[in-house]
């Protein structure tokens, strides 16, 4: 019942910028956490970040922390991805995850998340 539509994905370079977005529209009244995924080549899905959208409270993966930062803009159902000092590392395809509820799994589970966009490449160059 949650549509999620990602953009601002594309060709970044290394120590730039880049800001992904995710509009969620549907039954928007029952997101509990959003957050990002990504999958890099040859690599498992993982978690990068989530918040709660009721309180604001961020999660992030050790590895982009102090780089990447997650925030949301209730009123326009957007959730984004600021991503600064990209790194190769950082290449994949980045997905948008809603949850309907807390199922205890946990926010960086992505058994968690009920609902997912379609994903948006990020490529960044060395």
């Amino acid at each position: 019942q949650v549509q999620l539509v990602e953009s601002g994905g594309g060709l970044g370079q290394a120590g730039g910028s880049l800001r992904l977005s995710c509009v969620a529209s549907g039954r928007t009244s029952s997101t509990y956490n959003m957050g990002w995924f990504r999958q890099g080549p040859g690599k498992e899905r993982e978690f990068v970040a989530a918040i709660r959208l009721t309180t604001a409270y961020t999660s992030t993966r050790d590895s982009v922390k102090g780089r990447f930062t997650i925030s949301r803009d209730i009123a326009k159902n957007t959730v984004y991805l600021q991503m600064n000092s990209l790194r190769h590392e950082d290449t994949g395809v980045y997905y948008c995850v809603a949850s309907s509820d807390y199922s205890g799994s946990g926010c960086r589970d992505m058994h968690e998340y009920d609902y997912w966009g379609q994903g948006t490449q990020v490529t960044v160059s060395s």
